[in-house]
């Protein structure tokens, strides 16, 4: 399977407008850059940080209305980005949130220690999981509603839905990236909560271990499952990682 295209901007990048006035006088650096073309800048002046989200117009498979309405319900709960201004104009929208301690799961000194890396991942998706309640949950990730975006074809080779294990909040996207890592190799809090719903929480563990062999050298998957305190589920993990390609 080959590595995701989302990755940390090697190249100049154009900065648009609207993030070089939010930014004022602080220090603008390109950190994101994701498949689909969002970019998050580093916003950093005399003792603050703050992450600024771009999507160009016309990419509607990125919405961060949702993701902002997300991580206002979600940090009452748990530790994730706190929300403080967002706008649109003509040629994109944008979210700026504050910044959060850890560094990336991917950041080089986690991919020289995978495991520690692995072991932070599971264990920051169990806190997440067990944090976030379901029941006051106003958001969705269910397999149903995915399945109902995909064409018939892609429904009949994905095939019946799994029997839920446990239902829970799901990340929605707990790729490696996503997790932040604290200096002593514990989970530091969780970003990019944009598809945040309730789930299956092998949703979420299907495709958090499958990121581990697009972001490390080697195989982690168990580091992983035994730091969350589960058993890998390989129907499960089957069925969630064809639904995450397809979808």
């Amino acid at each position: 399977m080959d590595r995701p295209l989302a990755a940390a901007p090697t190249g100049p990048v154009t900065v648009p407008p609207p993030i070089l006035r939010l930014a004022a006088d602080d220090d603008v650096t390109p950190v994101w850059r994701n498949e689909l073309g969002g970019l998050t800048f580093r916003l950093s002046g005399p003792g603050s940080v703050r992450y600024a989200k771009w999507v160009a117009a016309g990419t509607p498979e990125l919405d961060l209305d949702a993701e902002a309405e997300r991580l206002a319900w979600a940090a009452r709960h748990a530790v994730v980005p706190r929300v403080l201004s967002r706008g649109r104009d003509i040629d994109g929208s944008w979210l700026v949130t504050t910044g959060l301690p850890g560094r990336s799961a991917v950041d080089p000194v986690w991919r020289d220690r995978p495991d520690d890396a692995a072991r932070a991942i599971g264990a920051g998706l169990r806190t997440l999981h067990d944090a976030l309640p379901v029941d006051d949950c106003p958001f969705t990730w269910s397999a149903e509603e995915r399945i109902s975006r995909l064409d018939d074809a892609d429904r009949e080779a994905l095939g019946p839905v799994p029997e839920v294990d446990r239902p829970v909040v799901c990340h929605g996207d707990a790729c490696a990236p996503n997790t932040l890592v604290a200096d002593d190799a514990t989970p530091a809090g969780h970003v990019d909560l944009g598809t945040l719903g309730v789930a299956d929480r092998w949703a979420d563990l299907a495709v958090a271990s499958m990121s581990l062999g697009w972001n490390y050298v080697g195989d982690h998957e168990a580091a992983l499952f035994d730091a969350y305190g589960v058993a890998p589920d390989q129907e499960r993990i089957a069925f969630y990682r064809e639904l995450w390609e397809l979808g």
